[in-house]
């Protein structure tokens, strides 16, 4: 869609890129299929003869929904790349740049984005600049300025601390400048799901229903978008390089579904292999630094993406 900017998730579990490249309800079980997996496991430990008995000291929040043992907001999940950011960020500021090429065509898309936590919620803004070029015809202007909030509803954490998983609901709005690239205003609820195994693996999920309204053809445009990533993080211990604290290479899919207008139906996934580096701070500051390569994953994606760089400078203070 020639303004609807691509949304970012992530998500981690044993699956086929190529099963999944054009089946959006094969993505949906997935994402399913994560939400449920902190009830299954509750229900294993309760009925495990060998399971040790809750601590419910550990439960706070609303029925209890929430757990002190939690990784949520501790530093443990990176920051992805064209995924949304899930984690609660207290203080957090970020610089992205992405280039992608296709057939006669480039985009370039810079982002500027500052997240703040109060207790468990995050408030994030993201202001955008987006420069295409299509066989000669330049595009360029102010994007959206995007005003978002999250929250988790739900965390699970078993017995040895091995499976840590936190389910959550967030609100994105998209208020348009009036430039050549923001016209419409976008509304998009969505949920997510961020779950730890062991001490390196980190998979998060998030998936939501975009709506525009407007002007022109993208006006009244509603899509379901939706996004995995899957992280190992690498810990000095395994490899130890100076001044840096966690490398973190992330395998990201996100994707976009049109659900009504000529393009109902249409799928467009982008993958993207990566790494992200967290150093030392440099005094209150923490730098995470991260590099991407973006490419297509089904035929839809190839017509807008051959490939593409995806950078981004991420300080912690």
């Amino acid at each position: 869609m020639a303004s609807h900017r691509q949304r970012h998730f992530s998500l981690a579990v044993t699956f086929s890129p190529m099963k999944l490249k054009n089946d959006p309800v094969g993505i949906l079980s997935v994402l399913s299929a994560l939400a449920l997996a902190p009830a299954l496991a509750a229900h294993a430990q309760t009925n495990s003869p060998a399971a040790a008995p809750d601590d419910n000291s550990t439960r706070y929040g609303l029925f209890n929904a929430l757990d002190h043992r939690s990784s949520y907001g501790q530093g443990v999940f990176p920051e992805p790349f064209l995924v949304d950011d899930s984690d609660l960020e207290v203080n957090e500021a970020r610089l992205d740049w992405n280039h992608t090429e296709a057939n006669g065509a480039t985009g370039n898309e810079a982002t500027a984005e500052i997240e703040k936590g109060f207790g468990l919620m995050t408030i994030e803004a993201e202001f955008h600049y987006e420069r295409d070029s299509e066989n000669g015809n330049v595009t360029d202007g102010i994007g959206n300025i995007d005003l978002g909030a999250r929250y988790p509803f739900y965390q699970y954490v078993s017995q040895n601390g091995f499976f840590d998983t936190t389910a959550g609901a967030g609100v994105e709005v998209g208020i348009p400048v009036h430039s050549s690239v923001s016209k419409n205003t976008e509304f998009v609820p969505k949920i997510f799901n961020d779950l730890r195994l062991g001490q390196h693996v980190t998979l998060q999920a998030i998936t939501g229903y975009s709506m525009l309204f407007g002007p022109g053809e993208d006006g009244g445009a509603h899509v379901w978008e939706y996004g995995l990533d899957l992280g190992y993080s690498i810990t000095p211990e395994q490899l130890h390089i100076p001044h840096v604290q966690r490398i973190i290479p992330l395998f990201e899919m996100s994707g976009e579904t049109a659900l009504n207008h000529g393009e109902s139906g249409q799928t467009s996934l982008i993958g993207l292999a990566g790494v992200r580096v967290n150093t030392d701070t440099i005094g209150r500051i923490q730098p995470r630094l991260g590099l991407g390569f973006i490419f297509p994953m089904n035929n839809n994606a190839r017509d807008e993406v051959h490939w593409g760089i995806a950078t981004s400078l991420v300080f912690e203070y």
